[in-house]
């Protein structure tokens, strides 16, 4: 074990506190950091895995495997699980990701015991109940479903990337599609868990009112003797960049919009330039006054809203300009977000004001998501899972401060794609904007009421 202290942040003050890292013998790592101004502690249990670890054609096993994570576990069956939590005023649920499954939540000081007793069961003996297997996976499917005859910008993300990635891991749809879920058996949730799920892969933060050296036993006790994973945990290599316009047409008949999406791949966690890029993004279209919002929605009213995003996981993920617009606008938006991502990239809409501008709007949000025990429960956490340095935060804000125009000029060539090297996917009446849409690039079409999110 060794004690991790704390860092000086000269500019906005932001630093990590004194905190315990503790490796048991299975592999199981616990992140420990006493915070004694309010009666609360939060934790985060990060999972390695997550999606990378669904077998192929069987996406959506570890999202639902989360699910049957909270239906039960020890003694309880799924209503006295959910109980014992609410009937003391904490919260714990799990999740799954791309590359974890996390287990998050936060409870009263006074009732850690319950909590750890909680997380262990969870963790350790869920019950893995098959009705609760089935009643989640066709909630899943209803819900894609839904999702496909309402609000279309919950599922723009996912065809964006099966597009992009194609058979590459982060294509993959975390929740599943209507193909893969059909498929999916109680057998695969339960033969994912038993394969995947062990303290080797098992990170635990806690953060909040409690002693370092009562709660490093309590882990202890509670997660020692747990077996490791029966499998190594998968890894994932580096995506390759797309060259060329790709152009992909979900057919939605009769709908009033278009939702659309521009994508290559950008970057990874451990991308050496966070702080100007971080700067840039917002400038570009991480806020309301961004040059992508500015001209699709202030200046022109084609949207309610536009922005760019960067999706950074273990390996190089997602770039992409996301927005929406009347259907007989579709090629107007998509003219215009072409346009202003071009004049970006040639240097355009971001001078020393506009610098100075992005530079203290970050300084400004960086802080507030460092404040209470979850969230720094959950910043342990992805230091931790990404191999990350306390620098990651500790530098952060002097980093910050240094971003010059020869930084913006840099990341912006690293990390965005040049404009004629796009993947772009629109959801809409094909019927009605497949003419205008032509011109961005070799099509492929496919039908909103196909199962899956791809036509792999």
């Amino acid at each position: 074990m060794s004690a991790v202290q704390a860092g000086e942040s000269p500019v906005v003050g932001v630093r990590v506190p004194a905190f315990e890292r503790v490796v048991l013998g299975n592999g199981a790592t616990l992140l420990l950091m006493e915070r004694h101004d309010i009666p609360l502690v939060g934790f985060q249990a990060i999972l390695r895995g997550g999606a990378l670890g669904d077998a192929a054609g069987k996406w959506g096993t570890a999202s639902l495997l989360a699910g049957l994570l909270e239906k039960g576990a020890g003694k309880r069956d799924a209503y006295a699980f959910a109980d014992a939590s609410a009937a003391v005023g904490g919260t714990l649920g799990a999740d799954a990701g791309l590359e974890a499954l996390t287990v998050s939540g936060e409870f009263l000081a006074r009732d850690q015991a319950l909590m750890i007793e909680l997380l262990a069961d969870l963790l350790q003996r869920p019950n893995l109940d098959a009705a609760e297997f089935e009643k989640l996976r066709e909630r899943q499917i209803e819900f894609i479903r839904a999702a496909k005859d309402g609000d279309l910008s919950a599922i723009l993300p996912t065809y964006g990337a099966a597009a992009l990635f194609k058979d590459h891991p982060y294509g993959r749809p975390v929740s599943g599609s209507e193909t893969s879920l059909a498929k999916l058996t109680h057998a695969d949730a339960t033969g994912y868990y038993r394969d995947q799920v062990g303290a080797d892969r098992l990170i635990i933060s806690m953060t909040g009112d409690f002693k370092s050296a009562d709660m490093k036993k309590r882990l202890t006790e509670a997660f020692g003797g747990w077996a490791k994973a029966k499998t190594a945990a998968p890894v994932v290599l580096p995506p390759a960049k797309v060259a060329g316009r790709h152009v992909l047409l979900v057919d939605a008949p009769g709908a009033a919009q278009t939702y659309f999406l521009m994508s290559n791949v950008g970057v990874n966690r451990k991308y050496p330039g966070r702080a100007p890029l971080d700067v840039v993004n917002t400038l570009f279209g991480g806020r309301f006054t961004s040059m992508l919002n500015s001209e699709l929605r202030i200046k022109s009213g084609l949207t309610y809203g536009a922005r760019s995003q960067l999706v950074r996981p273990t390996q190089p993920g997602q770039w992409q300009i996301s927005t929406y617009t009347r259907t007989d606008a579709t090629v107007q938006a998509a003219d215009l977000a072409l346009e202003t991502f071009g004049k970006f990239k040639q240097g355009g809409g971001i001078d020393a004001a506009a610098l100075d501008s992005g530079k203290t709007y970050v300084l400004g949000q960086f802080p507030t998501a460092l404040e209470t025990s979850p969230q720094w429960a959950r910043q342990l956490a992805e230091l931790e899972f990404y191999g990350l340095e306390r620098s990651y935060v500790d530098g952060y804000g002097p980093a910050l401060a240094a971003v010059t125009m020869a930084d913006v000029t840099r990341v912006s060539a690293e990390v965005y794609p040049a404009a004629d090297d796009l993947v772009i996917v629109f959801i809409g009446d094909a019927a009605k904007i497949r003419d205008g849409i032509k011109k961005y690039g070799p099509l492929t079409e496919m039908k909103l009421t196909d199962p899956a999110f791809s036509r792999l």
